[in-house]
């Protein structure tokens, strides 16, 4: 007998509760049009649990405290999206051209000090903070001077533990410019895997954090927080957009999604383009 492939899908009743649970741990929407695609996610938590059902699931997901290895493993399937170096060209280009030689020179001219501070929300596995770390070995050619933090930040535990491992396959890696990849990276022999070096890894530090909640760090020179506001409805925006604009200097800059519909959430920043705004600086 030939066992079915065809995955049951979980009733609409049992979706609105996935989803009202998934909305009140996270902020993110499940959309109703994702019931197969849920359910497909679901079907793999079954098996390595054993649970049975997807109301048993749910019942025992709703016992869990939200640091529970359980709840991570969930939203890990059920949030997952291609991630990979220098995604989005024009905002690397920006960086490398007029981010970090404006920094650069004030810093020469005695107008700033050589630091920098720049969060990467929401990193994943670590593939963006690790471009800005690229990015600025290679452009600030006496970053060893500077007091350089780039924090990266997920609500994946597992996602995290990719990113402490600074590994990234032959994908990951193919909008990485020949130059750094060959200056910055080291490739593992046998393997299709990139090593980032110790000067990429000694810039960057990683720790857990839920973008609904309010971040306890000191403010930061540049936050990218992109590709991910696209799951959250208007009043989670809100809410996000909130604590991160709290975490941003005067003078910083907020890099977003070219198509995430948040510029009616950042009041007070000047929108330069569709992806990227500035906090101005206080005058007196």
């Amino acid at each position: 007998m030939i066992e079915s492939t065809t995955v049951e899908q979980v009733s609409d009743d049992q979706l609105a509760k996935y989803a009202d649970l998934v909305y009140r741990q996270t902020g993110i929407r499940i959309s109703p049009k994702k019931k197969a695609l849920l359910s497909n996610r679901l079907q793999r938590r079954l098996r390595e649990t054993g649970i049975v059902g997807y109301g048993a699931y749910y019942e025992h997901l709703k016992k869990l405290k939200s640091d529970d290895q359980e709840w991570d493993k969930f939203l890990e399937e059920i949030t997952t999206h291609e991630t990979y170096l220098f995604r989005d060209e024009s905002q690397w280009d920006w960086f490398r051209t007029v981010f970090l030689p404006e920094r650069a020179g004030k810093a020469r001219a005695g107008k700033s000090p050589r630091s920098l501070r720049v969060w990467s929300a929401a990193c994943s596995t670590g593939d963006e903070a690790t471009s800005v770390a690229t990015c600025i070995a290679g452009c600030l050619h006496d970053h060893s001077k500077w007091d350089i933090q780039i924090v990266g930040t997920d609500i994946g535990i597992g996602a995290l533990e990719k990113a402490k491992n600074f590994s990234f396959g032959e994908r990951a890696m193919r909008l990485v410019p020949s130059d750094y990849k060959r200056r910055f990276f080291q490739q593992t022999p046998g393997a299709d895997q990139w090593q980032a070096k110790p000067v990429l890894q000694n810039m960057i530090k990683y720790r857990p954090h839920n973008l609904m909640d309010a971040f306890n760090e000191k403010p930061f020179d540049l936050i990218f927080l992109k590709n991910v506001l696209i799951y959250f409805d208007a009043a989670s925006k809100q809410k996000v957009i909130s604590h991160v604009q709290r975490k941003l200097k005067p003078g910083g800059y907020f890099v977003a999604g070219g198509a995430e519909g948040v510029s009616e959430f950042l009041g007070g920043l000047e929108r330069i383009s569709a992806w990227l705004y500035l906090n101005p600086e206080t005058k007196g």
